[in-house]
Parts: C-alpha cells; sequence; structure tokens
C-alpha cells in the first residue's frame, strides 16, 4: 500500500509517499510563515496553510510517481479560524496555538476553570482552541463560522466538515468520558454546539479528495503530537515521547481510561480507532525549537547542531538557568503571561554559558513533566522515544538523558508525525485486517542516550529549575 502523508505543521508542511515497511518515496516541505504581534499575536494565512498542503502533497506524488492508495494527514492542532459559510473564504487570519491574545478570556472564567478540567481533561488556558474561539468570534461578523482551523482544511479538501477524535480533545469543548462535544463547556464560551464540526475516529473513510488530482480516499485524521505518539510505538500505558520541534511536547499512553491529572497535565485523547478511546497524558514547552530559533536571531548559536560546539558540564548552584518561557509556560504552572529569563547571570558568566544553560533548561523543563506524569501514572517512565530537529543536538539529549534517569531513544526519522498519519491510514483503508502495531511497523533508535549523572545531581538540576520558573510565575502575576 502507499499512502500520501501530510503533516500541516507550524512552520512546514511536509509531504511524504510512504510504502510498506514504511520506506519514504518521496519527501517534499513547503515552508508557511507565523507572524508574531504584539500582545502574544500570533497569526498565520489560513489559505497559504491550505495552499502548502496541495502543493506539497502534488509535488511528493510527482516525485514518487505510481498510485496512491490512500491519504492520512495530520493537524498542528488548537489553530481556529473564521470563515464564510457559504463560500468557506477566511475572513482573517488563523488565530495559531502559539497566540496568547485570549487570556482575558480565562481570566474572566476563573471560577470555572475547575469543572472545565473536569468535563473535558484540559486545564483552562489560552493554548486550547475555546478561548481563542471565543476571543475570535467577538471580532468578526455576524454569521461567521469559528470553528478549528483543520476542520476548514478537512471541509475544503473534501466537502466535510469533520475532525478527528484526537483532535477534539484538545478544543476545552470535549467531554472526555463521552467522546462528544459538551454542551456545558460550549455554553461556558458562548459557543454553538450545532456550529461544532462533526467529530470521527482517526482512521476510516473520511472522505475523498480530488485535490492531488484523481480523487482519492482520506483514510487518515489526527493532531500531530499524538501522531508522533503512535509512530514511535508508544501503544502500551506508561510509553512516552517528547517531539521537539517548535515546542517540546511530552506524550504518554494513559490506556483505555481518561487519566486524572493531579499534576495539572493535561488529559486528552490518543487516538480513536473501531469507536475505541486511547487517552494520554500531555506536558508541553511551549518555546524549545523557537527559542532556539531566537538564539539564533540574536547571535548566540547557529542552528541545533551548533548547540554541540561550546563547552557545556553539569550545572552547579553557580550555572545560570534558562527558563524557557518565551510563550508563557505551561503545564504544570499554566502561566501565559510568564516570560522567559536566564536567573544566576553574573560578571563571570560566558556565552557558552548561556547555551549550556539554555541546553540545561529545555531538558530541565522536559524531565520535570515526566516526573509529574509518571506520578500521575503510577508507572516509571523507562524510556524516552524521541523526535524533532533538536534531537539532532547529543549535548541536548544527553543532558535529557541524565535529568530522566531513563534511556533517550532518537527515533530514525525526522518525519514521525507524518508516519504516524500515514499509519492510521492504513488502518482507515484496510479496516479491521490490519492492527496498530502493524500498521507502524517495527524500527530501531537511531541512537541511544544513557544517563551520565547521579539521581541525586539529576534532582538538584531539576528542582533548581523548579525553582526558578516558579519566580516567574510570581513575577508575571505581580505584574499583572
Amino acid at each position: 500500500m502507499r499512502v500520501l502523508a501530510i503533516d500541516q505543521g507550524t512552520s512546514s508542511t511536509k509531504a511524504l509517499v510512504v510504502e510498506d515497511g514504511g520506506r519514504i518515496a518521496a519527501a517534499e516541505a513547503v515552508a508557511v510563515n507565523p507572524r508574531s504581534g504584539p500582545g502574544g499575536a500570533v497569526e498565520q494565512d489560513a489559505n497559504e496553510l491550505l495552499d502548502s498542503i496541495i502543493t506539497a502533497g502534488r509535488h511528493a506524488m510527482q516525485t514518487a510517481g505510481g498510485r496512491i492508495d490512500a491519504i492520512g494527514i495530520a493537524n498542528q492542532g488548537e489553530t481556529v479560524l473564521a470563515w464564510d459559510p457559504r463560500t468557506g473564504e477566511p475572513l482573517g487570519p488563523a488565530v495559531s496555538w502559539q497566540d496568547r491574545r485570549a487570556v482575558a478570556v480565562t481570566e474572566g472564567l476563573a471560577d470555572r476553570a475547575e469543572r472545565l478540567t473536569e468535563i473535558t481533561g484540559l486545564p483552562l488556558d489560552p493554548y486550547f482552541s475555546a478561548p481563542k474561539l471565543n476571543w475570535l468570534a467577538a471580532r468578526v461578523q455576524q454569521g461567521a463560522v469559528v470553528g478549528p482551523v483543520d476542520a476548514w482544511i478537512n471541509r475544503q479538501l473534501t466537502g466535510r466538515y469533520m475532525t478527528d477524535a484526537a483532535t477534539a480533545s484538545r478544543t476545552l469543548l470535549l467531554d472526555l468520558h463521552s467522546g462528544e462535544w459538551s454542551q456545558e463547556a460550549c455554553d461556558v464560551f458562548g459557543i454553538d454546539i450545532e456550529a461544532l464540526p462533526e467529530i470521527v475516529d482517526c482512521a476510516g473513510p473520511l472522505g475523498e479528495t480530488g485535490a492531488f488530482g484523481d480523487e482519492l480516499p482520506v483514510a487518515g485524521l489526527v493532531v500531530d503530537q499524538q501522531a508522533a505518539l503512535f509512530a514511535e510505538s508508544c501503544l502500551e500505558a506508561g510509553e512516552a515521547k517528547c517531539t521537539y520541534g517548535t515546542g517540546a511536547f511530552l506524550l504518554a499512553n494513559a490506556g483505555q481510561r481518561p487519566a486524572s491529572s493531579t499534576s495539572r497535565l493535561a488529559s486528552c485523547m490518543a487516538w480513536r480507532l473501531g469507536g475505541i478511546s486511547t487517552y494520554c497524558l500531555d506536558g508541553q514547552v511551549y518555546s524549545a525549537g523557537s527559542a532556539l530559533t531566537w538564539l539564533e536571531q540574536i547571535g548566540l548559536v547557529d542552528g541545533a547542531a551548533a548547540l554541540d560546539q561550546v563547552e557545556s558540564s553539569v550545572p552547579d548552584a553557580d550555572s545560570p538557568v534558562f527558563v524557557p518561557g518565551l510563550s508563557g509556560l505551561a503545564a504544570p504552572f499554566w502561566a501565559p503571561t510568564a516570560r522567559g529569563a536566564w536567573l544566576g547571570l553574573s560578571l563571570a558568566s560566558s556565552r557558552d554559558d548561556l547555551i549550556s544553560g539554555f541546553i540545561w533548561g529545555i531538558a530541565a523543563q522536559v524531565a520535570s513533566l515526566a516526573r509529574a506524569m509518571q506520578s500521575d501514572l503510577a508507572t516509571p517512565i523507562r524510556a524516552l522515544r524521541v523526535d524533532g530537529g533538536m534531537t539532532r543536538s547529543a549535548r541536548l539529549m544527553q543532558a535529557q538523558a541524565d535529568l530522566l534517569q531513563a534511556p533517550v531513544e532518537v527515533y530514525p526519522s525526522p518525519d514521525a508525525t507524518a508516519l504516524g498519519a500515514a499509519a492510521f491510514a492504513r488502518i482507515g483503508a484496510t479496516g479491521a485486517a490490519l492492527d496498530a502495531r502493524s500498521a507502524v511497523g517495527a524500527w530501531r533508535p537511531a541512537s541511544i542516550f544513557e544517563p551520565q549523572i547521579s539521581t541525586e545531581q539529576a534532582e538538584q538540576i531539576v528542582r533548581r529549575f523548579e525553582r526558578c520558573a516558579s519566580l516567574l510565575v510570581e513575577l508575571a502575576a505581580d505584574e499583572r
């Protein structure tokens, strides 16, 4: 079977033609351009997103040649859009998952936060879709449709207004226990439940599209991080992965019952297949690759590989601590107005100290999330599977293994998200004839990093990071 797999991401859209055994016959990428603005604004051109899918897909198919049996699409999640219900034309830019302008919405609903988490599994934060939908609806013309951008893309491609269950669980509008839209949550955010898209499984006969030439079946739909979780064979409860992309996203399979987090992690669907849901816990570092890009822009480094060219030793009490809160802090702080910082600077601090602090800061925040995840699941993370551009830094991966006190296994492809979408499409095109493990296929880590420092050292570094992050959260609260 040959699958066209689309990964529509924050900064690019990738298209792969994937054959049996996971062999990639062709790969194309088209850049997209998120735009930042005042007040925490991050916007994207919706037509650019759609055009990038079609362009990348057509080019990959042309390069590979031959037939395509099915299409799988992974979306960036949490991004929302307003459009004309008659024409489907966007009525302005898409509001990115990174956008923080809905802070006032979440602050105004603070007394409903606990109840919303009970229903949806998600903390009340502008990262998720519903606060942005409320914010955007107040700023567009009456009669406009305001919804998740993936549902708009699906409508444009197939004519079917739908979103997959995993993506729906990222909105703050899905009842995580029933798998349906929650009337109560919709009422809280002032959203018409009838205007929300149909919720579908992540695999199945989901529609057809002629956008890439001949009519082709769309057989897989999934949100990006859950696609990577699937591709990296995290199919049993307690198995975890972290994707180091624009942000760093740590997800752990929680089994077939919704996990209740006492650590303020996000609890959501990993995927739904044949009407059966698998759940996961999710912790986020909003700024990882984007923080690295910022380091490049201010002239400190030249790409992920340059992180390995600096002198870096295990941090001690005199080492600067970097807190990557450049787009706010997510779990467990949920402080959207917090900002990033280096703390503990002195006249002796050097450029290499700043870069080393950056490396250990990213690793420490992921390690802190992993500890919370282990507590919630009551099971250790015995190994962490990782993917994304920043895994090219051996120094970062070693720091991650050190602070996790567990092996870090690097996924052999930079395209875990697209390969996960391909696996869902295989299941959707073949039905019950293909189980999850067979759809994903076997793979071996490109490299494995083992811990090289003591548990006591790791504990000191992570605790110092958590104290510094807490200080920034307190400062943000004081300034509001």
